[in-house]
Order: structure tokens, then sequence, then C-alpha cells
């Protein structure tokens, strides 16, 4: 079986090779045997658990935790839409309550510190469910809100909440106009110089900013403020010289124009928005498979007329009940998004790196349905890769617009560890996902997760951009998966997977990690690499490669497991540091493993603390927060990293490493 594509013609694809199995797990002696019998039930006590945890379809999917801002805008958005109920009211309170801190305030991770929007906006939801500003849980919060400045010192997310019913003025808000939409793509500020998920927002937002809208508060919020009499105080401009102070004065210009803006241009850019909104919903109703850019496209299309009968506004609010998680205790949480695909290709990776053979009836039929998702339709992505065909798969259920790099990568690499009755559909898939992938490389080498070259500085300057990262730029874990996927396709020696390699060298740092954009932190980014790194061919005693042993060797805890804090992402004492969790442990000694060091003393340790801290069902507990959104700024703990990641870990001890054209 042969695969041609762009720039290696008649490479042998190990799909077939790397999709067998052997189910002999690897023995050592004496104290090495009694690790590897323990680390082999640890294993197939995780296969059971995970198999009973896939859906009749195919699919897994864990619970997305984020944080409580979620279900606070969730609460605003149905008051201000005037169809909050009691039900779903005392549902998300109870649970906005149960993670509120000792001091007061509520934290965007757990055991992270207090947080001043996402306090500010439970307070809000909490009196909106009839909690009393005089209860001692909401005057501990309010006290500590205006300790750190009150409502002026939250996000401007935060803030357009609070405007939305009076309760911070419009004027001092940052000005977003609709007619950014006119703006050519190579124009800076363009929409498709923003990352997409920022791209989703800020389009319904220039809506929202052009009509101000204002619904009847149902109660003043006097004790967020520090002087109620003047809750915005005046701040001195940034120096004119810097880009800080020259966006600060753009800003101010554009209030102007807000003013004298022209009726029929401002209708004209509306228009245009909502049209670009409503193109964009997806299949199940949603926008981008993603929970804010529904919010705010449902208020930005309510804004423009459509009433909530309008099919597309039906749509979309149910949408967003399915992103309600109710408990067993009555309380809902709301997930910022769901990752059905993402967690369905990393379990088929889990299971098969575990011994499972590669036609068992789960793995066969968690490929079709990843088959069944595959994208075939054009994209934003096109804006930058017009010339490109389409191929690749999303995060999502359901997000067409919106394939993602690191998503497509994975699942080849999960396809191509099954044996699959239809060879051939397999096959073409990959070859389409192989094909796109490549076409997404950036110019210096790498790979971003959703578009390319998408790094102009300028979006992270504005004013109104204060919540996190809103552009797209190449980061080490997607460049390390799409390698890795790469050689696995016999692509090691090409061109452009050696440009990859290159700028993930580069990339190194001094200590020896590489940073982590989508997970945390640098024990996930050292994570991805160095299997990449030796599936295409580095050797293990490659000075890059030695210096990211060490360092992993240097940051394991004295009970043998990784831990990386968040906080890792602002605070560089916490790099390497923190508690261990199951999935960093795994992600360490997953690292280790491809590096050749399966008998040294840290992986010993790391095995030994993944089947001492298993629970009797086979899964393991993780309450810290591990994935990461936006890094420090919006962070996710995703429910079934603690499961797959350490099966993935142990199947590797067990039965060796996967490698391209290896008999498995």
């Amino acid at each position: 079986m042969t695969a041609t594509t762009d720039g290696n013609p008649g490479a042998a694809s190990p799909g077939a090779a790397a999709a067998s199995t052997t189910n002999e797990p690897r023995r050592g002696g004496g104290a090495a045997s009694d690790l590897d019998g323990t680390a082999a039930r640890a294993a197939e006590r995780a296969v059971e658990h995970l198999l009973a945890r896939q859906d009749p379809e195919g699919w897994w999917k864990g619970d997305l935790e984020t944080n409580v801002t979620m279900d606070a805008e969730d609460l605003l958005l149905r008051q201000f839409l005037g169809i909050l109920d009691a039900d779903t009211t005392r549902a998300a309170a109870l649970h906005i309550r149960r993670e509120q801190r000792e001091d007061g305030a509520w934290a965007t991770f757990y055991g992270g510190p207090g947080e001043v929007s996402a306090t500010v906006e439970a307070y809000v939801a909490l009196r909106l469910a009839g909690d009393l500003p005089e209860a001692p849980h909401m005057a501990r919060a309010a006290a500590w809100v205006r300790a750190r400045g009150g409502i002026a010192a939250a996000r401007v997310f935060t803030r357009i909440w609070l405007a939305l019913f009076g309760w911070w003025r419009w004027e001092d808000l940052p000005e977003l106009p609709p007619e950014l939409l006119f703006l050519p793509k190579w124009f800076p500020l363009n929409i498709y110089d923003f990352g997409c998920w920022a791209r989703q927002t800020i389009v319904p937002l220039t809506v929202v900013s052009a009509k101000r809208p204002v619904r009847p508060a149902p109660f003043p919020l006097d004790e967020l403020h520090t002087d109620p009499a003047r809750p915005n105080p005046p701040r001195p401009l940034a120096p004119a010289t810097g880009w800080d102070g020259i966006f600060q004065r753009l800003d101010k210009a554009l209030h102007a124009y807000h003013r004298v803006a022209p009726r029929a241009l401002r209708r004209t850019a509306m228009n245009v928005a909502a049209r670009w909104i409503v193109e964009r919903q997806e299949n199940d109703g949603c926008w981008g498979g993603i929970q804010p850019p529904a919010v705010y496209s449902v208020i930005a299309l309510h804004l423009l007329g459509y009433d909530l009968g309008h099919p597309v506004m039906r749509a979309g609010l149910e949408s967003l009940d399915r992103f309600a998680v109710w408990r067993e205790d009555g309380s809902r949480m709301i997930e910022a998004c769901q990752s059905p695909v993402w967690d369905t290709c990393l379990a088929t990776i889990a299971l098969a790196d575990a011994g499972l053979p590669p036609d068992h009836p789960a793995l066969v039929k968690a490929v079709d349905w990843m088959l069944d998702e595959e994208i075939t339709r054009t994209g934003d992505w096109a804006v930058r890769r017009p010339e490109l065909p389409p191929g690749g798969w999303a995060f999502e259920f359901h997000n067409d617009n919106y394939p993602d790099i690191d998503d497509t990568a994975e699942v080849v690499l999960a396809l191509r560890r099954v044996r699959h009755p239809e060879p051939a559909r397999v096959e073409a898939a990959v070859a389409r996902g192989t094909r796109w992938t490549l076409g997404m490389q950036s110019r210096g080498g790498a790979w971003g997760a959703f578009d390319a070259d998408n790094t102009s500085a300028f979006p992270n300057k504005l004013p109104f951009c204060d919540f996190g990262e809103v552009i797209d730029p190449p980061s080490a874990d997607v460049t390390a998966h799409v390698v890795e996927m790469l050689a696995y396709e016999g692509l090691a020696q090409d061109p452009r997977t050696r440009r990859g390699i290159e700028w993930l060298l580069a990339e190194q740092e001094s200590n020896g990690a590489w940073f982590g954009r989508w997970g945390v932190n640098h024990v996930y980014g050292t994570g991805s690499v160095l299997p990449a790194l030796t599936a295409a061919g580095l050797p293990v005693s490659h000075p890059a490669v030695r210096r990211a042993v060490g360092w992993l060797g240097s940051v394991q805890n004295e009970d043998g497991g990784w831990g990386e804090d968040l906080r890792s992402y602002s605070d560089p004492g916490w790099i390497g540091r923190g508690t261990s969790t199951a999935s960093q442990t795994a992600w360490a000694l997953i690292a280790l493993l491809a590096a050749g060091e399966r008998d040294s003393e840290p992986v010993r340790r790391g095995v030994a603390w993944l089947a001492a801290t298993q629970r009797e069902d086979g899964s393991w507990d993780e309450p810290y927060f591990t994935g990461t959104g936006f890094p420090w700024d919006f962070s996710i703990n995703y429910h079934l990293y603690r499961q797959v990641f350490p099966l993935t870990a142990l199947g590797r001890y067990v039965y060796g490493e996967p490698s391209p054209g290896k008999e498995r």
C-alpha cells in the first residue's frame, strides 16, 4: 500500500503496520517485573473504565469545566432576553455558590487566586438568584471586589454585561464599530487578523457596541464600586509615543465617530455583520461550537430585530441549552465548549497503545464516527489559503467553519492505529487531512491551531482586547503533533516536516523545556515535542532530547508524579511546579518513554505514582485544571484528560513505544 503526497511521491504509508499489535507486554526481572505487572493491571482497569464510557455512537466526551463566568453570563443572557426561569436560576446559583472561595472571591481555576471579573459576574448572578447583599457570603464577595478596585478593575467583557443593564456606562467602554467589517483582508485590524474564537465574538459585539442597549436594572450594584459617585475614576493616557497610547487615542477617536457615524453606513455595516453571523451558524444552531460567540450572536441578532421565535434564534437558544451539565445534586454547570472529537481521538490512541486489538469493535466504531465528522467544506481558514482543498477535523460536534490543525493531526494518528474494514475510506480521509494540514503551515515552518500566519501584533494592543489571547500564532504543542503525524505518514524527511522540526528545536527554552500553549504548561509542551522529535528520527542522544530529559527529571515531585500550576504562565517561579496530577504525570512519562528512558528511575517512580493513585474503578481523580484556552486568562479542566493520558503512558510503558512502520 502506498500513498502519494505533495513533496514525497510514493512514500510508503505505515498505516497497516502501525495498526497491528502483538498484545505482548514487555517484562523485566525482579523489582522491575513487579512494577511491570502492576502497570499492566492498572492499564487493564483503565481500559475497562474507558470502554464503559464510550457512547453507543462511538464517541467519547468528558465534561469541559472552566469557571463560573459561563454560568453567570448564561443567566444574564436569559435576563436580557426576558426568558430567565426559576429552575435554571436556582440550579446555576447552586453551582456558583459551591465554587466560592473562603475569602469571598471566585477563582478561574481550582486552587487559584481570586479574580475580579469572575467575582463580579458571580456576585451579579447570585443577586439575580435572590441572594441579598447583606448575606455573609455576598458581603465578603463585595468587600473583596472593592478592595481590588471595584467594577472599574474588571475586564471589558464583564463591563459590557453590566452595561446591558445600565450598571456601567457604554461611553466608558472601548468602542468597537461594525464598520470594522469593511476593512480589507490586507489591512491591519481586519477581522481575519483575529484568532477565530475572537473573530466570532467580536463581529456580534460590533453590533452590540453600536446599538448600546440598556435593559432596566433589577437592582443597584453600588456595593461593588469603591466610590458609587465616581464608579469609573479617570486614568491618565499612556504616552502617545507607545502603542498603548496610540490605541487609547484611536479609541477616543472611535468614540467621537460613534456620535457622527452616517446612519446609512452604520445600518449597512450592521446588516453585513448580521449576514456574517447567520452564514456561520452551525447545523446544531451554535456558532463555532463554543458558548461565548453563541451568546453574543444571539444578543446581536435580537437587537437587529430577530425575534425569539425566528428559526435562527430558536436554534441558537436550543444549542446553548446543550452546554448545560446537570449534576445529581440539582446544580447546573455551563460548558464553554464540548470536545467529542478531541476526546475520541485521544481515547482511541490510548486504548490502542494499551494493547486493545486494532480491530476491536470499540475502536472500529470510534473510527466510523470520526470519519463521519470529517470536514470537507471550505471555512474561514481559506481567507489565507484560498487554493487549499478542505479536509480535517474540528474539536466539537458541529464546527464546520473552523476545523483545527491539532485535532486533525491527532485524528490521523488515531485512525492509523485501527484496522478498519474499509481501509480505502480511511486512506482517503487521511490523505485529505494530511494535505490540508501541510497547506496550513505558517511561513516560519510551524503550525497554529486554526489559521495560517495569524500573527499580527495589533489586535492584542486594542483596549477592547483585555480578555486573553486574541491571535493564533504557531505553538510548539500543535507543531509537535503535526510533526508526529507527518512522521507516521512517511513524511519525516519531507522539507516541510524538517522545517517544523527546525522550528521546534529553535523554540526549546534554556531550561530544556517547551512552552505549552494549549495545555499546562511546560510539562505539556515537552510531553508533546519529545515524541514528535523521536518519531521524526532524532536520536535519543540528541542534545535537545537530553536537555528535555534532564529538565523533566529536575521537576519531578517527591511523590513520583509531575504537576505544573497554571500560575506558571504569569510567574516563572511556578514553571514545572505544582501538585502532582494524573494527566501531567502521564505527559512527562510519554516524553521520557519516547526518549528511551523506560528503565530510568524517574519513569519507574512516575509509573508507580499512576498505579498507586488509580481508583478502584480504573479511573483517576483530578480536580486541578491542566488545559488551556488562553494562557493564564482562561483555563480548562478536561475531565477525560485524567483517563486518556495515564492510560496512554501506562500502555506505552507496558507494550513499548509506537513508531512509524513498527509492528504493534
